[in-house]
């Protein structure tokens, strides 16, 4: 069989088997997913039609993808874009790749007792996911969001304009350039993994900013942060939601009690993993 004969059920198999031999955790499922990036079609469409022949020149790109991706570069970056709560989100080496796990943060907050036409502030915003994602459910809603990084700015800016919802992004350090309001719910996912953590150097972490991963000596720097000065920058009844790793729980629990927020509890991921500290001013 000559490569301009490949099939898509052909290429499919071939390129399981070389994710299969990097160490590929997902591997069909990463093989469709550049398939499905190639074609602009969807996945149902590979089933439909996995005797349609491939092209020479779609032969030529997917190599080059299939190599990028055994190397380890993350399937994100070579796409240029991610989904993330249903919306399409270009990404950048200047941040964090969404995870699903981070959409459990946005469920949360949507579900808690907010009033109409809130003050909602994402702190280390990176793509613009999370506040992305909250004023694609409550145009109502002012949402703000930061980053310390004017790319990771830049980028959050452009995934806004992309996708016609209406937040303010702008360049701070945490709180430095913040204008002093109040808010009535505050959301992060900072950096929180330890800087001698070995998933450092596995997977797609080994690629990504560590100014978006490492918390500080002991993983907890950003939460001391942005905590310290939440009773001046939470409203009346206003929440602060943040992820964490899944053995910081009690840790960000203690430091949220140190900062005297009242009806602290922490919440599971999709996988079961204690991944949310939930705390509210009162």
């Amino acid at each position: 069989m000559t490569p301009s004969s490949l099939t898509i059920n052909d290429w499919l198999k071939t390129a399981h088997v070389r994710f299969q031999k990097a160490g590929i955790e997902n591997a069909r499922q990463e093989a469709e997913y550049l398939l499905v990036h190639l074609l602009q079609k969807n996945t149902a469409y590979l089933y439909a039609y996995p005797e349609a022949v491939l092209q020479a020149e779609q032969l030529t790109q997917l190599e080059v993808w299939l190599t990028e991706r055994v190397t380890g570069k993350p399937l994100a970056w070579i796409l240029g874009e991610w989904d993330f709560w249903g919306l399409t989100l270009e990404v950048s080496p200047a941040t964090l790749i969404p995870r699903a796990a981070t959409e459990r943060l946005v469920e949360l907050a949507l579900n808690l007792a907010v009033k109409p036409k809130a003050r909602v502030l994402d702190l280390g915003t990176g793509t613009g996911a999370i506040a992305l994602a909250i004023k694609s459910e409550r145009p109502d809603w002012q949402v703000d969001a930061v980053d310390f990084k004017l790319d990771a700015v830049s980028l959050a800016r452009k995934n806004a304009r992309q996708l016609q919802l209406d937040i303010r992004v702008w360049q701070s350090n945490w709180w430095q350039q913040i204008p002093p309001q109040t808010y009535d719910l505050i959301l992060s996912n900072p950096p929180y993994i330890h800087p001698e953590d070995p998933h450092l150097s596995q997977g797609d972490l080994r690629f990504e900013p560590k100014t978006a991963l490492v918390g500080g000596k002991d993983g907890l720097q950003a939460y001391r942060e942005l905590l310290a000065p939440i009773q001046r920058r939470l409203a009346e009844g206003g929440y602060l939601l943040v992820e964490q790793g899944f053995d910081q729980a009690a840790a960000v629990a203690e430091l949220f009690s140190f900062a005297n927020l009242r009806d602290i509890k922490t919440f599971t991921d999709y996988a079961g993993q204690p991944r949310v500290t939930l705390g509210c001013k009162s």
